[in-house]
């Protein structure tokens, strides 16, 4: 069995590779420390997870509760923890970070959409194609949450290659409008995304292509263009990995940011 969980600060938070006796009691952090709870299978494991924790958070912050047991852990585990622990988490609050054999989840809450997005591309292009991972943040701004709520992890869908959307791809936009009005003038950003085939410079350009049809289909409902930034990414900031038809698949995506 491999199982491994890293703390997220400031919520209870975990590092296990294979912690059978785990329950939340064993890791209640105060305010601000990050609990590291769990079992590693050697001392330089352990000794690796630390040290990157205290390097991010601080070392007086990091509250180890971890053991050294016989567990198996999988290939190159270290080299990916230290990718994995990066500065991008400490943009999450209240929440927790857990790589399950080759099964990544990370839960919490972001500031807005651009993080969410940002920590979710980082960890996918740090990890290789055997690895899975499940994105549960939420972004803690009530105007962000309206778009959000609105797209519900949906992907809007076009014609391939091309930038005309299909008809599920109006329906879902359809659904949005109403979220939009709610935002009451609010200016947002529509960001398209493609995944890695083909030439960097088209993928650009079709990103592009796709974000402006999303809002010229907005304006011709009523929105005010005036509301409406289009921006195109490529493949630049992928979700999940390009080396699956299923990952290719969510990062041909169209992201909605509230404007900062």
């Amino acid at each position: 069995m491999r199982y491994i969980w890293i703390a997220l600060l400031p919520l209870l938070a975990t590092n296990q590779v294979g912690a059978q006796n785990y329950t939340p009691e064993t890791a209640s952090p105060n305010p601000g420390q990050v609990v590291v709870n769990g079992t590693v299978p050697d001392e330089a494991s352990k000794i690796g997870v630390l040290t990157r924790l205290r390097e991010l958070y601080g070392a007086d912050k990091v509250v180890d509760q971890i053991a050294v047991g016989s567990v198996v852990a999988p290939a190159n585990w270290n080299a990916y923890v230290q990718k994995l622990i990066n500065p991008n988490l400490k943009l999450i609050s209240r929440g927790q970070f857990k790589i399950d054999g080759n099964v990544v989840s990370v839960r919490g809450e972001v500031a807005n959409e651009s993080q969410r997005q940002q920590i979710a591309s980082e960890i996918a292009t740090s990890l290789n194609s055997t690895y899975t991972v499940n994105n549960g943040l939420r972004v803690s701004s009530s105007q962000q949450g309206i778009l959000d709520q609105a797209l519900s992890n949906r992907t809007i869908e076009f014609d391939s290659g091309k930038a005309t959307l299909t008809s599920s791809g109006k329906s879902i936009l359809d659904e949005m409008l109403t979220a939009l009005l709610k935002l009451k003038g609010q200016k947002f950003e529509i960001i398209g995304h493609t995944d890695n085939q083909g030439l960097r410079s088209s993928n650009l350009a079709l990103s592009k292509a796709r974000a402006d049809e999303v809002k010229s289909y907005f304006s011709d409902k009523g929105i005010n263009s005036e509301l409406m930034t289009t921006f195109g990414q490529g493949s630049e900031r992928p979700i999940a990995s390009n080396d699956t038809v299923d990952g290719r698949a969510r990062n041909r995506r169209i992201e909605f940011r509230i404007a900062q």
